[in-house]
């Protein structure tokens, strides 16, 4: 845990949560600390897995970048329940955490990717067609353990089959989407979504390039490096997020941030690929005010509980 500073009597005390590899907080997260601190609130970096951390000495605390628990998510969903003020909250972290929440949204009318689940112990076997497919486990961050598979070609076909055997393997649910082409030339439109007075409002936007190449080449393959530039949202595309956000269970005005992930359909409308509510990036660096709102936001959560 890294202090930045002794707290004043009475100065709230927020934890910026993060994890081991990340220990004084990932580069885009340290562009909150100096508004935090205009705004007399004391913030520090808290490890979520050190057992040193009394978690009941902050006022809040907000998840930043603990990008190791997804091989540990039922430790990570028990140590987020006994977190006294955590955003965002425990049960929200429980439903996203785990990306089958899509079908609960995609049953509330939120246009989504189709995706078929594949649960340990079952057999998978890629479909007739011959279009370009994603396989991922259900419970991940970035593009760990996933890979584009072109079914035409039938070493794919077999390295796509392997890939689901290995996830579900291994415990895990593996997931099935069609590659949505759009992405290698629109790319992903990432909008972000921060606390106000009156709820969240939009705060900004940004286009993903693409990032998947080809098969999973396991923990021994390059990692994939994002592509980020600024982009403006369009009237559909904040349609969307915002029918999106109205069916998060428990209501999303309770939210400190969301990130919603969308990639133009076949049709060329949005379709949801992700809501991130966890532990999104949230690309504070490339939009003017970003930074400074995330800590309005955060004093809105110290004022509000």
């Amino acid at each position: 845990m890294t202090n930045h500073h002794q707290p004043a009597r009475g100065e709230p005390r927020v934890a910026l949560v993060t994890c081991t590899e990340l220990a004084d907080l990932e580069p885009d997260d340290r562009l909150v600390l100096g508004p935090l601190s205009a705004r007399g609130i004391a913030a520090e970096a808290a490890v979520w897995d050190d057992p040193a951390v009394d978690w009941s000495r902050y006022d809040l605390a907000v998840l930043r970048s603990p990008w190791d628990y997804m091989s540990r998510r039922d430790e990570f969903v028990a140590w987020a329940a006994r977190v006294p003020r955590l955003a965002n909250p425990a049960d929200v972290v429980r439903w996203n955490t785990d990306k089958r929440y899509l079908d609960q949204l995609s049953a509330a009318g939120v246009p989504t990717v189709p995706t078929s689940w594949v649960l340990p112990g079952e057999r998978w076997q890629p479909p007739a067609d011959e279009g370009e497919y994603v396989v991922k486990p259900a419970v991940s961050a970035g593009s760990q353990d996933t890979g584009r598979y072109d079914l035409a070609d039938p070493s794919h076909r077999e390295l796509a089959a392997a890939h689901v055997h290995r996830l579900v393997s291994a415990g895990r649910v593996a997931m099935v989407q069609p590659y949505l082409t759009a992405v290698d030339t629109t790319g992903e439109t990432a909008l972000l979504f921060l606390a106000t007075a009156r709820g969240l409002a939009f705060s900004h936007a940004i286009r993903k390039g693409p990032m998947l190449t080809g098969p999973d080449e396991g923990p021994d393959g390059l990692y994939k490096v994002e592509q980020i530039t600024p982009r403006t949202a369009s009237d559909d595309q904040l349609a969307l997020a915002e029918r999106t956000l109205a069916a998060v269970p428990g209501r999303a005005d309770r939210l400190l941030y969301a990130r919603v992930d969308l990639i133009p359909g076949p049709d060329g409308a949005p379709v949801l690929v992700e809501l991130e509510l966890t532990e999104p990036s949230l690309f504070l660096g490339y939009a003017d005010g970003a930074a400074d709102r995330l800590a309005d936001a955060i004093a809105q959560h110290l004022r509000h509980p």
